[in-house]
Order: C-alpha cells, then structure tokens, then sequence
C-alpha cells in the first residue's frame, strides 16, 4: 500500500468502529451551528472535494475514510497529504459513516476543515470584478446555489449581509458542489455593510419589485458590479434597496409575481457576465 503505509505504521491512521468515539462525536456534532461555530470549523463530503480544497489551500483537521477506501490509491494520497498538514486520519466502518454524514449511501470520504472568511475591509473591487450580497438569506439551498453560480460564471464572491444561514452547513456546503472551497465569503452587519458600499467603485445593482428597469437593458461593461439580492420573502428592505444605483426588474410573464433567489441571482449573473466579464465563447465551458 504505498504512500499509505507510512502513516500506518507509524500510527498515525486510527481505525475507529464506535459511535461513542470522543473524535466521531466532535464530527457529527458539526452538524450543528453551535458546535461549528465554537470549533470554527465544518464538514465536506466526497473525495474529489477535498482534493479540491487541499489544492486551493484549506487547511483540514480530520480526514474520515471508509474502509473500503483502503487501497484506493487516491484516498491514500489524501490522507498522506492530510497527515502532512497536521491533520487526523481516521478510517472507520460503515456504521460510523452513515451516522456522520446522515446518509444512507455516503460518500467514501469525509474531510473536517477549518471554516474561512474573507473580512469586509479586504474587498477592493477592480474593473471587470463582480460580487453578489445577499441580504439576509434564509435557505441553505438557495445559498449553496448561488455560491455556486458565482463560481461559475467566474464572479469574486458573496458578502452575506445580516442574519443569514450558515455558508459552513452541511446542507450548503452540499448544496455548493464544492464551490465553498473556490469562491470566498464575507458576513458583514447590514450597517457595516453600508459603510463599505459607499467605497464601492461600480456599479450596484438590486433586483426589487419596484424596479421600474428591464434587467436586459442595462449596460454592464463598464467598471465593476455589486449586484444586491433581496430576503427570500421580503426582498430587499429599503435601507439595501436606498444604496442601489440601479433597480431592476426581471420580467415575468405567468402568474407568479416573484422568482426563487438562486434562479433569479442566476438570471443576474449570467447577464451580467456578459458585459462586465467580458468572456469570449471560447472562455466558457459547455
């Protein structure tokens, strides 16, 4: 088993069987936001995903593997790498993995990471760059979506503004597709956040109700964008909506008056993309 054995034998690679293990207790306690928050860390599922983030630099705290994992070549070269860092390799039964991950199929591997955010004070917007603020975001789905879509379209990232739900969850962090390791996250005080838009370069841009603007309209190309996205049943409150330059609309044709968050932040970004991104066909991904 080479590449693997070393970390065996030196023992280094924990075998664990039982629920009432301290280490697997910590883990399935990050299901919850108490207990991520007071570790400042969380949980991702999949082996692509960790390499992934082990890539891109974050930094992981344990590195869970079924059995059936052992042998596999690239499971071995992730917890070589994760015992290189610092981190804990456990491999455990089937048994134990379902009760972490809460799924009765899951995944071979399970990585705990530290949880990373990028301070409001450190975005300085360039020309050509997009962000996207949600305000207040409730749905763990819709989040995970629009991390997603950002990454995507190639956009710099999400500031969470207000009380929102937790980007580090697992429901989100699923929900991203690994996008979370990729794309950085900012929460900021809607005061705070206030604050830091009036220093904003470019163009910011809401979609609201009100909006008497066709989305398609509007001439993104030039300078940066901020576009602001409103609570999912309340849409932007007037404070947020006062610091738009610009509020637009999407225009619907059924009954429905309003669209789902992370579709209608899709809509936005996507068209955004195609001025202030200035992708070439060739520079998108089919």
């Amino acid at each position: 088993m080479s590449g693997y054995e070393g970390p065996r034998v030196a023992g280094q690679v924990k075998q664990v069987t039982s629920l009432a293990n301290p280490l697997i207790k910590d883990i399935k306690a990050l299901a919850l936001k108490k207990f991520r928050d007071q570790q400042n860390a969380f949980m991702a599922e999949g082996l692509k995903l960790i390499i992934d983030a082990l890539d891109l630099g974050w930094s992981i705290r344990t590195l869970v593997f079924a059995k059936a994992g052992y042998g596999n070549p690239a499971v071995e070269k992730v917890a070589a790498r994760t015992v290189a860092a610092g981190g804990t390799v456990l491999e455990v039964s089937e048994k134990v993995l379902v009760a972490i991950t809460r799924r009765d199929n899951p995944q071979m591997v399970v990585g705990v990471f530290s949880q990373k955010f990028l301070p409001l004070k450190d975005i300085r917007a360039r020309d050509g760059d997009v962000w996207v603020a949600l305000d207040r975001v409730r749905d763990p789905g819709n989040l995970g979506t629009v991390i997603r879509t950002v990454d995507a379209v190639g956009a710099k990232g999400v500031i969470l503004v207000g009380e929102t739900t937790d980007p580090f969850s697992v429901e989100t962090v699923r929900a991203t597709m690994g996008s979370i390791f990729a794309v950085p996250v900012t929460k900021a005080t809607p005061e705070a956040f206030l604050a830091w838009r009036k220093s904003f370069p470019g163009l910011v841009a809401g979609t609201h109700l009100k909006g008497a603007v066709d989305y398609r309209s509007v001439d993104f190309s030039n300078g940066s964008v901020l576009l602001l996205m409103g609570n999912e049943q309340q849409g932007l409150p007037d404070s947020l909506a006062e610091s738009c330059d610009r509020l637009l609309r999407i225009p619907q044709a059924g009954r429905a008056d309003s669209l789902n968050l992370a579709v209608a932040t899709g809509i936005m970004l996507f068209e955004i993309r195609r001025g202030a991104l200035k992708l070439a066909p060739e520079d998108v991904k089919s």
